[in-house]
Formats: structure tokens, sequence, C-alpha cells
């Protein structure tokens, strides 16, 4: 649903001296001092910006203006950062008194000095230049629109700033597709297959400095999608793969993966707290809180934190948990030993682990099987395939197990369907035993493997049972050793 622009502001000055004469005529004994105060007062809302969330054609944001969003949510102008005398355009936050920005225009391009001014050309673009005479825009909407046709420009209570055309009322550009460092509520984190649009999250180079930084925070399409946090093309950390869970603590949030679109999207479900997600300059992903009862940011929850959090921290085919700050957390998996035992031993488990008895050993068509990995965020799933939505855990099994190259698979639940059947066919790298949003994995061994778990699995059932029998029954246990 488009916002709703008033047809007062799509008029145009010739229209409001129009409205002046014809007010003239109407009322001839009105005083000269009153048909000025009339006609001021109407040219002062055109030529101000100041007290309106929208911008016309023929309309300029310069120093000194401001768009408000109705609700006082938000406001766009110019700013600084520090002691530096770069302007930049931008939003941020205007009932919050320590100056928060959530989006620049021209991160890259400061213009120097106050000479900068904004206004929606002949061709219905927002243009922002940095001085009257010059010829090159510091930056623009760069949308088309129809001949004949005009644009308005709206900063709405959610922050974000929408291109609307007139006559269709249909947007053709808006702010939330072109995210700097911040993701807000309504906001959302993916791609757009149709418009062919990423969105992405980029530091900010410095506290000061708006410009690209060197952390990203953007959805990896490939195999089941993952939201991964990146140091220039390094991975960081990253999220379980999709589908992601809609319940999160102080915002709920949703996932669309299909043929148009994948994306997240969060919302608030309480005003009586502001929330943002941030991708700070120092490395950091962040989920900051504003309640006026605080009067500052407080910090929510934050990533990577622990040693866990880091992709890949203990190599290929491990398992990561923290269970205490001062142990070692790194495990290979089932059929699997370290790569490197002396690293291992000392503590760096960055090396991975590598499959036992490789050479003696065939998990292809040799009495090979799966053994049940629980409660673990799962592999790292770029290379990773659905290989169906309505696949039963035997199924699964079933089709992993038929192809050599097949390492691993899992049963997940898919909103509004049934269960999907993804299958790992690479390195698994990146598990982690977590509470929340973990699933069971299945890791194929070989045969050798697969018996000697079964032989412990067996042992440790009937020593369970005597000791069982042990505590239940003391007196026969003695009874019967005297025997």
């Amino acid at each position: 649903m488009v916002p709703h622009l008033s047809e007062d502001l799509l008029l145009s000055p010739q229209s409001n001296i129009q409205i002046v004469q014809k007010a003239r005529s109407n009322f001839p004994i009105m005083e000269a001092e009153k048909l000025f105060l009339l006609f001021s007062l109407l040219m002062l809302q055109f030529s101000s910006c100041t007290s309106h969330d929208s911008l016309k054609t023929n309309q300029t944001i310069k120093e000194g203006d401001l768009l408000i969003s109705e609700g006082n949510n938000f406001a766009l102008g110019f700013f600084s950062l520090g002691s530096s005398s770069n302007r930049y355009l931008g939003i941020w936050y205007h009932k919050v008194p320590e100056q928060t920005v959530v989006w620049v225009a021209n991160r890259n391009d400061p213009i120097i000095g106050s000479s900068g001014f904004l206004f929606i050309n002949q061709y219905g673009n927002l243009v922002l230049h940095g001085k009257d005479d010059q010829k090159l825009p510091v930056w623009s909407t760069n949308v088309s629109v129809e001949e004949n046709d005009t644009c308005a420009a709206q900063l709405l209570d959610s922050g974000n700033l929408i291109l609307v055309r007139k006559r269709s009322r249909k947007t053709v550009w808006q702010s939330f597709d072109y995210p700097t460092n911040i993701l807000l509520p309504g906001m959302k984190l993916g791609l757009d297959r149709k418009l062919g649009i990423d969105r992405f999250l980029k530091s900010w180079r410095s506290a000061d400095d708006p410009g690209f930084g060197d952390f990203s925070l953007r959805i990896n399409p490939n195999g089941s999608p993952q939201i991964f946090f990146y140091n220039g093309t390094k991975p960081i950390s990253r999220s379980p793969p999709w589908p992601w869970r809609s319940q999160m603590g102080l915002f709920n949030s949703t996932s669309v993966n299909d043929p148009d679109e994948i994306y997240w999207v969060f919302t608030v479900p309480d005003d009586s707290y502001l929330l943002r997600l941030i991708v700070d300059h120092l490395g950091h992903v962040k989920t900051l809180t504003w309640r006026e009862s605080d009067g500052q940011w407080k910090e929510y929850w934050k990533s990577p934190q622990f040693h866990c959090d880091y992709y890949g921290n203990c190599g290929a085919y491990s398992t990561c948990e923290l269970a205490n700050l001062n142990e070692f957390g790194c495990a290979c998996l089932p059929g699997f030993e370290p790569k490197y035992p002396l690293e291992w031993s000392a503590r760096d488990g960055s090396g991975g682990c590598v499959r036992k008895r490789p050479h003696t050993s065939s998990v292809c068509q040799h009495g090979e099987g799966f053994v049940k990995v629980e409660n673990v965020i799962l592999p790292e799933s770029s290379a990773a395939v659905w290989v169906d939505m309505s696949k039963s855990l035997a199924d699964c099994e079933v089709q992993c197990k038929r192809n050599c190259s097949c390492s691993a698979y899992a049963i997940i639940a898919i909103p509004g369907k049934n269960y999907g059947c993804l299958t790992w066919y690479k390195e698994l790298v990146d598990i982690n035993y977590v509470r929340s949003e973990s699933h069971d994995l299945y890791v194929r061994v070989d045969a050798y493997e697969l018996g000697t778990l079964f032989l412990l699995s067996n042992y440790f059932i009937g020593l369970s049972l005597q000791i069982l029998i042990y505590k239940s029954f003391p007196m026969l246990v003695t009874a019967l050793d005297c025997s």
C-alpha cells in the first residue's frame, strides 16, 4: 500500500497565486494586510520543507531544511560527523537526543561546505548537488519515470524515504532497497530477483566516516540460504541454514525463499522501544535498543562473541561446543580423527578432522550407514541440496545413501509445508552445539565405525541396566553374588 500524499503538496506555486486571486475577488472588503498575510503563509508552505514530510518538483532541501516524518519518528537533512566539515544527506531518529544516523545518500561522496541541496528534477528523480554550478550530481535515484508525469518524495514513519508517481501513486524508488549499515524494522535483507536488487548492510569506514568499510552482512542464496557476516570476502560468522526462526526475543522475523525473492525481515511488536540492527566498523553485528527510561542505546545482542561464533573455528568434519570458556570446544565427528594431532592437543582445532581408515575402508556400497549427531546448528549449506520438501527421515536416508558423494543429511521443518530433506556433498564445516535453532545431523560413516558404535552402544546399555538393577534391588544383587 502506497502512503497517501496530500494533493495540496502537489500544487504548484502558480496554483497558490490563483487561490489568493480568487480570495481577493470573493472578499473585496478584505484588508490588504490580510491578503498579504494569506499570500505569505501559502508561499511559506511551499518555499520551506522544515514542517513537511514531503518534497515535490521545484522544491529544494538545503542546509537547515528538514523533512520530518508525520509522527516525528525520523528526519532527513544535511549533517556532519565529529570534527569533519564534510556534509552528508541522511536520515536519523528525530526523537532520540543522541543523533543516530540510519541511512546516508552520499556516503562515499561527501559535500565540502554548506552548499549542498536536494531537489526533484524534471525527469522525476531525486538529485543531490554540492554546488549551484555543479553539472554532475553527487547522488541521484536514477529511475525512469513516465513522460509528462511528476513525482513527490515522502519520508515515512518507518524511516523509509520513498519516491512516488503523482498519477499512479506507484513507488518507483525507496531508500529501504539501498540500506547502508543499519537494518530497521520492516527493511528487507536479501535479494529481489525480479528487480535485480541485493539488499545488504555495509559498515562505515570509521565512526566519523560513513564511506564503505570492510564488513558486510548479506544473504548467500546458494544451496540452502544463509546470512553471512564478512570481512571483505572472508566469512566471519553465519546464521543457520534457512528457514530461520520467527521468534527472536524482542522482535519477530519473517523469512521468504521463493523463485522471486530471498529475504529476512524483522518487526517490533511493542512501540515502547526502538530497535535497530547495525554492522559496525569494528567488526560486529549488533542489535541495539532505545527506551526513553534508559536514555541511551543498549546492546541486546552481538556476534561474533565466543570462539564458536567464528566461522570454521574447528575446521572440517568437527563440532564446536562452548561448554566452558577455559575448555577446548572442538571435537571430531563420528568416524573422523584430528588431521593434525599435535596442533589439536595444543588446543588449535583450525586444521579440522579427516576420515579414519581412508585406505582400508569405504563409505560407498560397503555396509556404510549414518550416525546421528544431535542438537547442532547444521553445517555450512551453500553446497547443500534440497532433495525434496516432503521426504520422511527414512526416504531422506535412502536418497543420501544412494549417492556415494553424500556426506550427511538432515530433516528440517518447512513453514507452511511438511519436512524437507537437505543433503550435503562436500566438507562438513562450522557445526556448533547450541540450545536454539538446533537439528539432528546424520553423518555418513563406514561399516567398521558403524559396528564399533553399535557394540559401544550395547555395552553402555548393558552397563546402565546393571547400575539400574543394583540401585533398585541391592539385596538381590548381593544374594546373586554370594551364590
